[in-house]
């Protein structure tokens, strides 16, 4: 039995016919929005957008609103600003990256929510996931679905030949990685091709080495790029990357491979490598290829920490950001707050929700529990640090984050301080532009 949404008041039920004590029948029967439409945008394909689909349809169902999904795929952003840019804004977008959620709240074209809204989230999120979706002081963005991106995922065949178990410190994870090298299995596979893993990689590297603060200074580029903490991150990376066969083919073979490709080269019919550095969703992708049994054939274990450290996690998520400000637009806003709406898509798989009050058993299978409550528990918790950077940067394709460490993956080798400086130099003028 799920918990019901919690700390609103009873009047709140009756205005939004979406809350504890309000069935589904009694409102799709009052029909508050009966010949209204609202769009959401978002940039999720395939399963995901399906399950998503299955959500706005019951907040259809119980409203009788028509609600239109719109994926803008890998360039979301692009589209957003097209329709803002025709004056014909969607209502709502799955937002990914808070750097974006704040272009988009200084304008004004995001529309700051309160009442019904400001009251979900405060009875469903942490102060910090609240925080995550505030910008100057006003609430925009209601985080709808969450990462964990400090997963390790492993083949445990491999790891069983090698005599090896999951490692717990970097250190120990370069020792797991020779040991497998020397067994005749290439370590990792890393999807260069697509420059957001190589982020997510300097990200969970430079939160262990340099810590929390630091990290919010460096997001906030409050810390330059050159910073020998930054610096002493790459290094610890580059050496990782050309340490013989670690990587899958190398890094002329990494550079090439992409997402899709790192997962079977892991866990596909013939794999060639051992290990996978990559987000919860991974599992989506493991289960597709239906060779691996994710939990117990592909299992996972945590980032490798630095000694002492403590369990840091670095997360993502896609906020929704209303663009109107239309009763039916905050209606579905503290709908998607609730944890109804997120148990529809939790209860399918390849989704992590951090709603305090949703019903953990609800998740599928243990490993995806056992994710979605690291990050509602983690000690340490920061979201993915290019994604609050400007877009330019961090936050889509071809940004410089992503290109330079491409550059870096291509010749690990190279001085690490030739790297932090070029990425100095394009934060500079990202941080300048926005």
């Amino acid at each position: 039995m799920l918990r019901r949404w919690r700390g609103t008041a009873a009047g709140l039920c009756c205005t939004l016919l979406l809350a504890a004590g309000c069935s589904a029948g009694a409102a799709a029967a009052t029909g508050r929005y009966t010949g209204q439409s609202v769009e959401v945008v978002g940039s999720w394909t395939g399963a995901e957008q399906a399950n998503f689909e299955r959500v706005l349809r019951a907040f259809g169902d119980q409203t009788g609103a028509r609600v239109r999904y719109t994926s803008g795929g890998s360039d979301l952003s692009v589209l957003v600003s097209s329709r803002l840019g025709s004056g014909n804004p969607p209502d709502v977008a799955m937002i990914p990256q808070p750097g974006v959620l704040a272009q988009y709240a200084a304008s004004g074209a995001a529309k700051p929510v309160t009442g019904a809204v400001a009251t979900a989230v405060r009875a469903n999120f942490s102060p910090q996931w609240q925080q995550l979706g505030t910008v100057g002081g006003q609430l925009y963005g209601v985080y709808f679905k969450a990462a964990n991106k400090s997963v390790i995922w492993y083949r445990a065949d491999a790891f069983a030949a090698a005599g090896v178990g999951p490692p717990a410190t970097l250190d120990e994870l370069t020792e797991v990685s020779q040991t497998l090298v020397d067994s005749g299995t290439p370590a990792m596979t890393v999807p260069g091709a697509d420059g957001w893993p190589l982020t997510d990689w300097f990200e969970n590297v430079y939160l262990q080495l340099a810590g929390p603060q630091r990290y919010d200074q460096l997001a906030a580029h409050e810390l330059p790029w050159t910073d020998p903490t930054v610096v002493e991150a790459l290094r610890t990376m580059g050496r990782y990357w050309a340490a013989p066969q670690f990587l899958q083919g190398g890094p002329k073979v990494a550079l090439q491979t992409t997402f899709t490709r790192s997962v079977a080269d892991v866990f596909g019919a013939k794999p060639t490598s051992a290990m996978l550095y990559e987000a919860d969703f991974v599992t989506t992708e493991i289960a597709k290829l239906g060779v691996y049994r994710v939990g117990s054939d592909a299992r996972h274990f945590a980032w490798p920490s630095l000694a002492g450290t403590g369990h840091m996690v670095v997360a993502g998520g896609d906020a929704a950001v209303a663009f109107t400000d239309r009763p039916v637009t905050m209606d579905l806003m503290a709908y998607l707050a609730s944890p109804e709406a997120a148990a529809i898509m939790a209860g399918r798989g390849g989704f992590l929700s951090v709603n305090r009050n949703l019903d953990t058993a609800v998740y599928p299978d243990a490993t995806t529990r056992e994710l979605a409550e690291t990050l509602l528990h983690a000690e340490t918790l920061r979201f993915d640090l290019s994604d609050m950077t400007p877009r330019s940067f961090g936050g889509g394709n071809g940004a410089s984050m992503w290109r330079l460490l491409q550059a870096y993956l291509a010749a690990p080798a190279s001085d690490p301080a030739v790297v932090a400086a070029r990425l100095e130099d394009a934060a500079a003028k990202a941080y300048g532009a926005a």
